[in-house]
């Protein structure tokens, strides 16, 4: 702030004089018949005197401008007012000039009150001619402004504006003031970034992008008169309405001619800018997550608007974030991924449209920052008009019925990352990756196998007749998807297969309980109050035995952070949608930074991942992977990659998770509307969710390079290894004996292979040499009369191995 020097004399003289004017204003406004007596000279300069002496300005409120991840896309604009503070060197020197000659021809020469311009004004409007005179100087309406937005309480706005001789005097002294501490450019700067230009417009920059979709700077001459000489009366003097045109074209011709009478141009330049046939473009700024920049970028908007509002280093309420996001005037990056995003906008409505009662919903994350990269579904981001409503009527008949209308094709909702009534969908067996985390921090190793029958009885009570219970039981009976999955299986063939009756087992011997706990590590939260009262210990967690197949709600943007975390080697980052905040002065707020830390050890994560890789047709170097529930995905991303797909019963809902070192995608099909829908939601087909997903992740991919991810090592692949007895041509009975004595689980195959023992007694064990401890071991049975191939004590199976892998 720059004060510049003033004679003491003239400044003294100046309050004097402007006590003894202002007191003739105030008498003749109160008693006519002594406006000019000494009496009212006097009671004028003691009210004058009274007056306070400091002007209060509060930061006018900001536009706030949302950037995707390369600082330079836009995204979306927040406001209250439309307003964006620019320097006096980027505004039009026309600009400039024209505000002058419109309001205070003199503002350069007087000491922010015009007192030529008072004694003027007053005798002209007391001598009852038809036209009333102002003497508000350019200093003075800044005062007036300043003033407004610097009241704390709505009357004092009232004080600030209303037409009374108290306001006119307190806004000459505090003019005074003002004109002693600012230099008159700063005056004219900041009386410019302040001014209503209407249609929304505050301050130059707003109303130079309203009204011609320019930069301040670039304004013409007959632009800059139009915009003077609206300050005025904006509404009056409104070019984009039929009333409001003539007396704008009239009034900047005013506003030119006075600038010629200011020296400001010359009058063949005015005759020139006069010619100009006015033409204003009327284009308001957009505001807010259902105007962005791009049309389906609104979801992740409002992702950042609700993250935003719940951080509690923007104000103590919502109310007051709200506020000061929507008038801060921040330059906020975002980490939406331009090429991500317009990859996940493109793969879920690709053969299923926004009218769908299907919801695609896709959300991909960084992992090792937790940034989220896009957040997409087959929805637009649109409140739906009430008056002339799109959306159908509800796909719940029962909501259907009361005329209830559903969430497509416009909603709001926060449909891909819960809240607001959205307590998520079920993922179905992406949830067995939490057994597979819980078993292997329990040191249970991925080679770990487990025989697995068509149908388990478990321990795990339900209710009695249940469709879920073993036939005449309470007790818990999952089976599997098909029957061809039944027989011994490890981690990376039951995770690839997606094997219910080897992960129920295996959530049985680790813990429900343990289970729960892993995916609350990794970031599963329970927002569905069913969900969160059988997650606690009282809700019964140890028994909640379908934990492992999904039948929690979850969404999209939790389910890809989970596997984020154990891409990232176990780093768990809490979602973030901002990279860098700056406030209006450029400076950085230091809550951007990614907020981390290690939920599950490294070489679990990595063992998980190893596991994950089998299902989309990828593996490792020590990945012993047989089968794939999503085998194309690997070839469809070109790149490593790991995931699991998940189905829930009757497909109600369908889900794929995919991930590179770089980012995870999960993806999750289900009706928003009524979780209980008759729709089958599809996989790998055009309108199922697979695709979304692995186009989403090529996409994001593209011109990235492929990282490997990092195998595990150690015991954590095959345990403790234990050799194996040789049990070549014993009794079947005495065989399965010595194998449980050496702390085996044994399985009798019902296939017979030829042998030099005796039809019906042991060939040999699959695998035989060593395997790990507890590990199952098959019985061979011979059927006689051959010769083992190799010579072993089973044929054919390398060690640690089970038959087919």
């Amino acid at each position: 702030m720059r004060k510049r020097d003033h004679n003491v004399f003239t400044n003294a003289a100046s309050l004097l004089i402007c006590g003894l004017l202002a007191g003739v204003v105030v008498a003749a406004a109160a008693f006519p018949a002594v406006a000019m007596s000494g009496l009212a000279a006097k009671a004028g300069a003691e009210t004058f005197g009274a007056l306070p002496k400091e002007l209060t300005v509060a930061r006018a409120p900001q536009i706030s401008y949302l950037l995707a991840n390369d600082s330079k896309t836009p995204l979306a604009t927040l406001y209250d007012e439309n307003r964006r503070d620019v320097k006096l060197a980027d505004i039009s020197p026309y600009m400039q000039k024209a505000i002058i000659a419109a309001e205070d021809h003199d503002f350069y020469k007087h000491n922010g009150v015009d007192l030529n311009g008072i004694a003027r004004a007053f005798v002209n409007n007391q001598s009852g001619a038809n036209s009333q005179q102002g003497a508000s100087t350019l200093t003075m309406q800044y005062v007036r402004l300043a003033i407004a937005y610097s009241a704390t309480h709505p009357a004092d706005v009232v004080a600030a504006t209303e037409d009374t001789s108290e306001r006119k005097l307190r806004e000459m002294k505090l003019a005074l003031q003002v004109d002693k501490e600012f230099s008159k450019d700063e005056i004219l700067t900041r009386y410019l970034n302040l001014a209503s230009f209407g249609n929304g417009a505050y301050g130059i920059f707003a109303a130079s992008q309203v009204y011609f979709g320019k930069s301040p700077k670039n304004l013409k001459i007959e632009e800059a008169a139009l915009l003077a000489g609206m300050v005025k009366a904006p509404t009056t003097n409104d070019p984009t309405t039929r009333s409001g045109y003539p007396l704008a074209l009239d009034r900047r011709n005013y506003v030119i001619d006075n600038m010629v009478k200011t020296n400001a141009i010359t009058q063949q330049e005015a005759d020139a800018a006069k010619a100009v046939k006015l033409v204003v473009k009327d284009k308001r700024t957009p505001n807010g997550c259902v105007a962005t920049n791009q049309k389906d970028w609104g979801f992740f908007c409002d992702y950042f608007y609700r993250w935003w509002l719940g951080q509690e280093t923007f104000g103590s309420t919502t109310y007051d974030r709200e506020r000061r996001l929507k008038s801060g005037g921040y330059t906020i990056t975002t980490t939406l991924d331009v090429q991500a995003q317009n990859g996940a906008d493109r793969a879920v409505r690709k053969n299923l449209g926004v009218n769908s009662k299907a919801a695609r919903m896709v959300a991909a994350i960084e992992p090792g920052t937790g940034r989220v990269r896009a957040l997409s579904v087959n929805r637009n981001f649109k409140i739906d008009d009430p008056k002339k409503p799109q959306n159908k009527y509800s796909s719940d008949p029962k909501k259907a019925k009361k005329k209830i209308r559903g969430n497509y094709p416009n909603t709001v909702n926060p449909l891909l990352s819960g809240g607001q009534g959205i307590a998520g969908y079920q993922a179905g067996s992406t949830f067995k990756m939490f057994t597979m985390v819980a078993a292997l921090e329990k040191g249970v190793p991925l080679a770990y196998q487990i025989n697995s029958p068509a149908e388990f009885k478990s321990e795990y009570i339900v209710e009695q007749n249940s469709p879920a219970a073993c036939a005449g039981t309470h007790f818990y009976c999952p089976k599997n998807a098909s029957a061809s999955m039944a027989g011994v299986h490890n981690m990376w063939t039951a995770f690839g297969n997606s094997v219910n009756t080897y992960f129920v087992p295996l959530e049985q011997q680790v813990g429900a309980e343990n289970v729960i706990k892993a995916a609350q590590k990794l970031g599963i939260t329970f927002r569905s109050s069913d969900d969160a009262r059988r997650a606690t210990k009282e809700g019964g967690a140890n028994q909640w035995g379908a934990f492992t197949l999904g039948v929690s709600a979850t969404t999209p943007l939790e389910l890809a952070n989970a596997y984020a975390t154990l891409a990232a080697d176990g780093k768990f980052c809490e979602p973030i949608p901002v990279q860098q905040i700056k406030d209006p002065e450029g400076n950085k707020l230091d809550v951007a930074n990614p907020r981390c830390e290690q939920r599950i050890s490294t070489e679990v994560a990595r063992a998980a991942v190893d596991a994950a890789r089998c299902p989309v047709g990828d593996r490792s170097s020590v990945s012993k992977c047989s089968g794939a529930t999503a085998r194309n995905v690997r070839g469809i991303v070109g790149k490593p990659v790991a995931g699991k797909s998940g189905t829930t019963d009757g497909e109600k809902t369908s889900a794929l998770v995919a991930m590179t070192k770089q980012f995870a995608v999960a993806g999750i099909m289900a009706d928003p509307d009524w979780p209980q829908t008759n729709q089958q939601m599809g996989h790998d087909t055009p309108t199922g969710i697979n695709p979304a997903v692995y186009q989403t992740l090529r996409d994001a991919m593209k011109g990235k390079p492929g990282i490997e991810f990092t195998p595990p090592n150690g015991k954590i692949i095959n345990g403790d290894q234990r050799s194996i007895p040789n049990v070549k041509c014993q009794s079947v009975d005495s065989a399965r004996g010595e194998l449980k004595e050496a702390g085996f689980s044994v399985v009798v195959s019902d296939n017979k292979v030829s042998s030099d023992c005796p039809a019906g007694t042991a060939a040999g064990t699959s695998p035989d040499g060593r395997t790990i401890k507890g590990g199952v071991v098959t019985i061979e049975v011979s059927s006689g009369g051959g010769t083992p191939a190799n010579g072993g004590n089973t044929p054919g199976n390398p060690p640690g191995r089970p038959p087919g892998n």
